[in-house]
This record gives structure tokens, sequence and C-alpha cells, in this order.
């Protein structure tokens, strides 16, 4: 399947995707500061540099794209119909990056959470958001995940 849009305008459009401070990353910031809860942000000192950090207790938080981050199951997830080996390839070592990240931060004691961009995306989504977030913060989970599909 051919591309609707000349290459050039394509570029500009890719260029223009922001890597952090993303809509659905500030919503997780917000719903988290609303709850009482702090953080610092982007810690590079920490393996996969996770977007929200809440250093007491050693929660590692990452928002993820679906696309970006090849959500499995969602339908934000679809591969691109034009360059399909470059995407795929692309794609794959960002999920393997993503694995190893979420390793080493549960070898280092660290608890994490990943947060999927379409458990932002829709109204019921976000109005759970908060609660999800809390149930998942004082549990003793040491790996979860927050999607449109999933529960904490």
């Amino acid at each position: 399947m051919a591309d609707i849009v000349p290459p050039t305008v394509r570029s500009r459009m890719m260029s223009g995707i922001r890597g952090g401070d993303t809509k659905p990353e500030l919503m997780v910031r917000k719903c988290l500061f609303a709850s009482g809860y702090r953080f610092r942000l982007h810690r590079k000192d920490l393996p996969g540099c996770p977007d929200v950090v809440l250093t007491g207790r050693r929660i590692a938080v990452f928002v993820h794209g679906c696309f970006w981050h090849q959500h499995l199951g969602c339908k934000y997830a679809k591969l691109p119909g034009t360059r399909v080996d470059f995407w795929r390839g692309k794609l794959s070592a960002n999920v393997v990056r993503d694995r190893h990240a979420i390793e080493l931060l549960g070898v280092l004691g660290w608890r994490v959470l990943v947060i999927w961009e379409c458990a932002t995306r829709t109204k019921v989504g976000r109005d759970a958001l908060p609660e999800k977030l809390r149930e998942w913060i004082e549990g003793s989970t040491l790996y979860g995940e927050i999607s449109l599909q999933t529960t904490p």
C-alpha cells in the first residue's frame, strides 16, 4: 500500500512527534499529583529512563505509546503499510529495549508500572485512571500494566 502523502510531508509529520511530555504522560502526572503522590521525572540514572519515578516507594512508571511500543492486541499498534521491514525492525527493537529496562529495574529492587496510551484515550479510561494508579501504587505487585484491556 502506497503512502498517501509525499515523503517530505511524511518526514515533517514524523519529526513533530514528541518523545517526552506527551498528552498521556502529562495526564498521568496530573493524576498522581492530584492524588498526593510526589515524583521525579525522567531519571537518567535508572534503566530505561522512566517517565515518572516515585523514589521513596521505589516505583518506576513508563507511559508508553501503543504504536511506538507495540502494545499487544491494541488497535493503536498497527504496523504501517509502507516500509514494513524498517518499521518492524524499529518497533521490535523498542519492545526488546523496554523489556530489558523493566527486567533491570526489577533486579535493582524497583516496582514497575507501564501505562499504555490507550488507557488515556477514552473518557472511561481517563476517569478510571486515578483509582487504578492508586490501587497499584498502594499494592505490592512488582510489575503492572494499565490499559483499556487490563486492570492493575
